[in-house]
């Protein structure tokens, strides 16, 4: 899994304490990597993908989100605030990191990497990827994608059943 460990390979600080966080501590899992922001009209997708980490976690599912001011100004707040929100507003529970940006030449390496495997870059908040448990396939959801569409459901059950059984 050399791919997966350098898509992985990469470290960030939780939002809700700014403890170091390594992505390859969700090797082997199927990841949902989101850019999320608090006052945008995509901003109930939480909701979505809340109910989808909630269901599908203990089969290897983790949602990543990656909080962004990068569209319309749409996250002005500092992280503590985005994290209260988060939970107070929409009960989050799925691993938050600081605010970041997510497009352009300040884009974080992450999402310049996933930019690079999929040539799908945020247009929006809530865009998602899909990254499957090989760490090789991604696959690229515009925020128009809503998490709970069969379309998006059946992207996770697909990367879920290709997931080996030691991970669950």
């Amino acid at each position: 899994m050399s791919s997966s460990s350098s898509l992985l390979n990469h470290t960030f600080l939780r939002l809700k304490d700014g403890q170091s966080v390594s992505l390859t501590e969700f090797s082997g899992r199927v990841i949902v990597a989101v850019n999320t922001a608090s006052e945008c009209m995509f901003t109930g997708q939480y909701r979505g993908l809340e109910t989808l980490y909630e269901r599908y976690k203990n089969q290897g599912l983790v949602v990543l989100g990656f909080p962004s001011n990068d569209f319309g100004q749409q996250e002005p707040g500092k992280d503590g605030e985005i994290a209260e929100f988060c939970e107070r507003t929409y009960e989050v529970q799925f691993p938050m990191f600081s605010k970041t940006s997510v497009k352009g030449a300040y884009a974080n390496t992450f999402y310049r990497e996933l930019y690079e495997r999929t040539r799908s870059v945020p247009r929006w908040n809530f865009h998602k990827y899909v990254i499957f448990s090989d760490g090789e396939t991604v696959k690229s959801f515009s925020a128009l994608t809503f998490p709970m569409s069969w379309r998006f459901i059946r992207t996770i059950e697909s990367a879920l059943a290709k997931i080996s059984p030691a991970v669950h």
